[in-house]
């Protein structure tokens, strides 16, 4: 009798605490796993074979991020960015052997300085930031852009036949794609401001994307000069969807708010996304998911800091994406695993 109570007991308790990195209204959510400890980790992309994840960490002695790789329970990780610079936005290509970053490191191994905050918060489009090709194991590193300006935001179509990328070469933000090569760089967007943080859909006929879309004179004259100084403020930026090819252009939501790292649901039915939207303070960013039409908007994520950078497998049945919550220390920010609920 005392064995049977035993094992009711602790089934309760296992109940009660397997799932602790959950909130209650997150349904979608469960089996949340966190797979790093410490530091500040985020954009964790999946390979093609799905066993392991790449992404950008400033954690112990880095000064700023570098890229790393790691099995899919958070072990085996590895540096394999050069160590230099600053870099982001990784991404493995067809086959798991080769992997793209962009990287600041052939214009000084050291950090670049941080973002003026002097006209509030602003991203900085580094303009030595270019894409490069690398074996996965960070080995025989090579250079796939080479104009002037901002070169980065680099992600791979599920096909395996194009990189997309956002690039100032032509002095506004803009998407390009490229071959797995570099060549036959190519631009798909042409509207004023800023376009980035590109997807494709997994069979390839879409892409995904923020944008932010000033429309007043001041607007316009903020935007203006930001750009030409290598910023671009990201508190009012929308999501976009279009053909592989840049036609049919189309907004998906009309937020007013700071939204972006979107990603198709694998049907492609849907997108997932970070966003502020009814954060009171601006500051906090949860999971929301969206038809691909614009409907029925629904919050995934309830936590009062910073969810954000989501990835579905192929199969739909699990989610990856970054998060602050329950970290170690303020300001650490780890990737974590769930299992999908429909």
């Amino acid at each position: 009798m005392k064995y049977f109570l035993f094992l009711f007991l602790t089934g309760i308790l296992f109940c009660q605490t397997s799932d602790t990195l959950r909130f209650p209204e997150e349904k979608h959510l469960k089996n949340i796993r966190m797979i790093t400890p410490d530091g500040e980790n985020a954009e964790a992309y999946l390979s093609f074979d799905e066993k392991k994840l790449i992404y950008q960490s400033t954690h112990g002695e880095l000064k700023c991020d570098q890229i790393f790789t790691m099995n899919l329970d958070g072990s085996g990780k590895k540096l394999v960015s050069t160590g230099k610079g600053r870099t982001t936005c990784s991404y493995f290509l067809p086959g798991d052997s080769l992997i793209i970053y962009a990287s600041t490191h052939l214009a000084d191994e050291n950090c670049p300085p941080l973002p003026d905050r002097s006209k509030g918060y602003v991203w900085k489009l580094y303009e030595s930031f270019d894409i490069f090709l690398a074996k996965a194991d960070g080995s025989n590193v090579k250079r796939l852009t080479s104009t002037y300006g901002y070169d980065a935001e680099a992600t791979v179509s599920p096909k395996g036949d194009k990189i997309i990328f956002t690039s100032t070469r032509d002095g506004d933000p803009e998407l390009y794609t490229m071959n797995l090569d570099g060549s036959n760089q190519t631009r798909l967007t042409f509207e004023k401001g800023y376009d980035g943080g590109a997807f494709f859909s997994l069979d390839g006929s879409k892409i995904v994307f923020r944008a932010s879309r000033p429309k007043t004179e001041q607007e316009f004259a903020d935007y203006n000069d930001l750009v030409k100084n290598g910023y671009v403020r990201p508190t009012a930026l929308e999501i976009f969807t279009m053909d592989a090819d840049g036609k049919n252009m189309k907004q998906i939501t009309h937020l007013g708010k700071a939204s972006f790292a979107p990603f198709f649901s694998p049907n492609g039915q849907k997108i997932i996304f970070s966003s502020n939207t009814g954060s009171k303070s601006g500051r906090d960013f949860n999971l929301f998911m969206i038809n691909s039409d614009g409907t029925n908007l629904e919050q995934i994520t309830f936590y009062e800091s910073f969810d954000g950078f989501p990835m579905f497998t192929r199969d739909g049945k699990h989610l990856i994406f970054a998060s602050n919550r329950f970290n170690k220390k303020d300001g650490d920010t780890n990737i974590f695993i769930a299992d999908w609920i429909e």
